[in-house]
């Protein structure tokens, strides 16, 4: 499936100076949605911000239709958050858990999430426990059926992590969960953008993500979804007057759909914004964005593994558009500020943002560099290049 990658590229500004393999940190905002920030910021600033506001109802629900569509769900399902980890919180911790409960995650789970299982832990006496890996490093989903009993009350699996290049087998874990009882919460913060997210293919009962990596979005912009089969079963860890109704002086009623997950002050501007990169990304077709990625992902591993001294450390069979290598004799570190001094966009990642994964297999610090749909062979061909003299000096 083709994909413009020349338009792509004409409504990237950022493309013109860098190049910019930091997607996994946070994607180069297209002129759309920088174009839809701006408007509303110029609106609040003429009219006043409530104001502005009712005036960009229908762009703020364009963008509940906009992730709907998406994810394959009702708008009803989403939920509109600040950041992915804000998203995941609200549905993690809105899970009832108490003594001899069990949540089940595996090896690839980002450190706020595994800080709040510990805190959950400590609060009410449930019990996490990690699911082994299998030989391809990626979630062992036999493991998995054997640790899913009655004690199990939740799943909690990272689709892409952000330490490699891993894609988890999101709807092989779904088919698992589904009739045991157990709900399953997918953190697609890595994926989505890059990665087509049908929620009634994975069935996930929850899912998180942010705007800012791989959809382009504002920073400062995130979403949860929530199945309507599952709303009755969740009690929201806050409540303001957005997410119920005061209906007398003792009582309250929470808001019949995901809504009730939200609060009311929020930036309306980067939330219309999180709509106009969504319709960014389906203009492109989710589909030939996801292949497009993993292709420049893979002819980049290739690329740094044919050098000498450089290793590349993803795992797992299926893989997304994150590449972490390490070369020989170097500090991460210190090769991501040389790649900054080229005009190149890269990252690091530590230990202490994914121990179960990093520290098992005896990782440090890694770099990473993850391109997207609107990068191009050239880059890739320089940001090689530009490696190889690292290597040699």
């Amino acid at each position: 499936m083709s994909l413009n990658v020349d338009r792509a590229r004409s409504m990237t500004p950022g493309c013109a100076h860098r190049l910019h393999f930091n997607n996994a940190g946070a994607g180069l905002m297209p002129l759309p949605v920088v174009e839809a920030v701006k408007a509303h910021l110029d609106r609040e600033s003429h009219l006043g911000g409530y104001e502005a506001a009712m005036e960009a109802a229908p762009l703020l629900e364009n963008t509940y239709a906009a992730l709907a569509r998406l994810l394959n769900c009702g708008t009803d399902e989403i939920a509109l958050q600040e950041n992915a980890t804000r998203a995941w919180d609200m549905a993690f911790h809105s899970v009832p858990l108490g003594p001899g409960d069990v949540i089940l995650t595996g090896h690839a789970e980002y450190v706020s999430n595994w800080l709040s299982m510990l805190q959950v832990c400590r609060r009410t006496g449930c019990a996490v426990q990690v699911v082994p890996n299998g030989p391809d490093g990626a979630i062992d989903l036999d493991a998995l059926r054997r640790m899913l009993d009655h004690r199990v009350k939740l799943v909690a699996l990272t689709h892409a992590p952000s330490s490699s290049g891993l894609i988890n087998p999101a709807e092989e874990v779904g088919a698992i969960v589904r009739g045991s009882g157990a709900l399953f919460l997918l953190d697609a913060c890595q994926s989505v953008g890059q990665r087509v997210l049908d929620v009634e293919r994975i069935g996930c009962d929850l899912l998180s993500a942010t705007g800012r990596k791989f959809l382009r979005g504002p920073r400062g912009t995130g979403f949860l979804y929530v199945r309507r089969s599952v709303l009755d079963r969740l009690e929201p860890p806050f409540v303001d007057h957005f997410a119920a109704s005061w209906t007398d002086r003792d009582t309250f009623i929470w808001r019949p759909d995901a809504r009730r997950f939200e609060d009311f002050e929020h930036s309306v501007a980067c939330r219309i914004g999180l709509g106009a990169a969504v319709d960014h990304a389906l203009s492109f077709g989710m589909a030939a964005i996801s292949t497009r990625t993993a292709a420049l992902a893979e002819d980049l591993r290739t690329g740094l593994a044919a050098l000498p001294g450089v290793v590349v450390r993803d795992t797992g069979t299926v893989r997304g558009g994150i590449v972490t290598f390490s070369m020989e004799g170097h500090d991460p570190l210190a090769l991501q500020a040389a790649y900054a001094d080229k005009g190149i966009n890269v990252s690091v990642a530590r230990h202490e943002i994914a121990r179960l994964d990093l520290e098992e297999r005896g990782i440090d610090r890694v770099v990473r560099a993850s391109p997207h749909y609107y990068n191009t062979v050239e880059e890739l061909d320089r940001f090689l290049q530009v490696t190889r003299r690292m290597v040699d000096r």
